[in-house]
């Protein structure tokens, strides 16, 4: 188990820059109780390995007199953390804060006195009223990845009791008048460079964090956070830019994110806000990149349908088309002439999308003839989902309207075509789009990061994701 992963998404990044987010994260006050239970497991173990140096030296103890003693051979047995907490500071970090911590050592002693006695045995050591209070500091680095280290750390050890196996009773007062002070001071010099050990040990994590996620071919959705965190006292808000980009082409699209709020909800431990920004910029993207096309032929027809891409069906309400090139075979492509425009309304996701289908005939040595072309103006309805840790979705055609745009074949009624286009959309274009939109794209993440409990709603300008987290390997 990675030590803090879960307060991983503790760590924004302060950015001067001022543009709105097209994504928003919130963890809750359930998933930073979360992170906590990992965090402190990690410390816990940190902790253990600390190395007690062995100590002597020489006093006067009454009623014996001047006796050399050591300590040898220290080492931790058991070790605990009761209480802890970790508390949002409103506008600087995150302080880590243990009281009641208790560690119990056994070690070996042995004394020497009157020149020429000497004792020796075991002992048992407990210290109570460890308290550690460290304050975390979160900040970029030069990939836009937040990084995290310890600003400011006092430890504290209250008290300490020893049992001494063997030996008389004066060793205790060796113990409470010289070696109790050196001893927990000892311990308490150790224990902050540890805790700031477990806290530096997050950064190898935090380069996980997917700032630019790869999603196919054709684009990339970058992550980088846009403004300085927003903390209270029980959450903490972070932006993201959430802007897709053709892959090794940073090119902003002509429209820019509508700033949104996230609902005071706090039943799961992390909400993502994806604002209509964002599959907005995928619609520019993919366009630019010409992926919004498709050819459609008469072998992706299924073949019980009595409509075929030929000149012979279409010759039916276009005579010259079979006047002109009977018995032949006919391509189709369908495409966009513009980015399509994705708006969000409650429990509504609707896309209105502007294209053309022209129309080729397969001549014998297979070029293409030009037939017509139409233009197409269409909606649909899109029903969105979380699979894994991607945001994927499906369409069902709403409506489309054609016009004729350019006719190789003379004039002629566009409306007695309609039944055979939207044939060709239901059966070819909306299953191939919803192939897909059924692969996602990726969420913002860091590490092994697995969502439960996932809901999604379609709200006012933006979709609310609310999840629980859970971190594996």
């Amino acid at each position: 188990m990675s030590p803090c992963c879960l307060l991983a998404l503790l760590a924004v990044i302060s950015l001067t820059l001022a543009a709105s987010p097209g994504v928003k994260v919130k963890l809750t006050d359930k998933g930073i109780e979360y992170g906590k239970q990992i965090g402190m497991a990690s410390l816990q173990q940190k902790l253990k390995t600390i190395k007690v140096p062995d100590l002597s030296g020489t006093e006067k103890v009454p009623p014996i007199g001047k006796v050399k003693y050591s300590l040898t051979g220290m080492t931790i047995v058991n070790l605990g953390l009761p209480k802890s907490a970790l508390v949002l500071m409103p506008g600087t970090g995150v302080r880590l804060a243990i009281t009641n911590a208790f560690i119990n050592l056994h070690g070996n002693w042995r004394v020497r006195y009157f020149r020429f006695i000497q004792d020796r045995g075991s002992f048992d050591l407990t210290v109570n009223g460890l308290t550690i209070t460290a304050d975390i500091a979160i900040k970029s680095d030069e990939t836009g990845r937040p990084t995290v280290s310890t600003v400011n750390c006092v430890a504290n050890v209250g008290s300490a009791s020893i049992k001494f196996h063997g030996g008389a009773s004066w060793l205790y007062n060796l113990f409470k008048s010289y070696i109790d002070k050196a001893l927990r001071s000892a311990l308490q010099k150790q224990i902050c460079p540890l805790v700031a050990d477990v806290i530096t040990d997050m950064n190898p994590h935090l380069k996980t964090f997917n700032v630019l996620a790869k999603v196919d071919q054709y684009a990339e959705i970058e992550y980088s956070m846009v403004t300085s965190p927003t903390i209270s006292k029980s959450s903490i808000e972070f932006s993201l830019k959430g802007e897709f980009y053709n892959i090794g082409k940073h090119r902003e699209p002509p429209f820019s994110p509508t700033p949104f709020s996230l609902p005071p909800q706090d039943n799961n431990m992390l909400y993502i806000g994806v604002s209509s920004f964002t599959p907005n910029s995928a619609g520019f993207v993919y366009n630019n990149a010409g992926a919004l096309s498709l050819y459609v032929t008469d072998d992706m027809i299924p073949p019980s349908s009595p409509i075929r891409l030929n000149t012979g069906t279409f010759g039916v309400f276009i005579p010259e088309i079979a006047k002109r090139f009977p018995g032949m075979m006919m391509k189709l492509l369908v495409k966009t002439v513009k980015e399509p425009t994705i708006s969000l309304e409650p429990n509504n996701v609707t896309v209105q999308a502007s294209g053309t289908v022209t129309a080729y005939a397969i001549q014998p040595n297979t070029t293409l003839s030009p037939l017509f072309v139409l233009n197409m103006e269409g909606s649909v309805s899109a029903q969105m989902n979380v699979t894994g840790v991607k945001l994927a979705g499906a369409i069902t055609l709403n409506k489309i309207e054609m016009t004729l745009g350019t006719s190789y074949v003379g004039q002629f009624q566009v409306q007695p075509l309609d039944n055979i286009f939207l044939m060709v959309l239901k059966v070819v274009v909306i299953p191939k789009v919803n192939a897909r939109l059924e692969k996602g794209f990726p969420l913002p993440t860091i590490g092994k990061m697995n969502l439960i409990n996932t809901q999604l709603q379609v709200l006012k300008d933006y979709m609310l994701i609310g999840t629980d987290v859970q971190f594996t390997g």
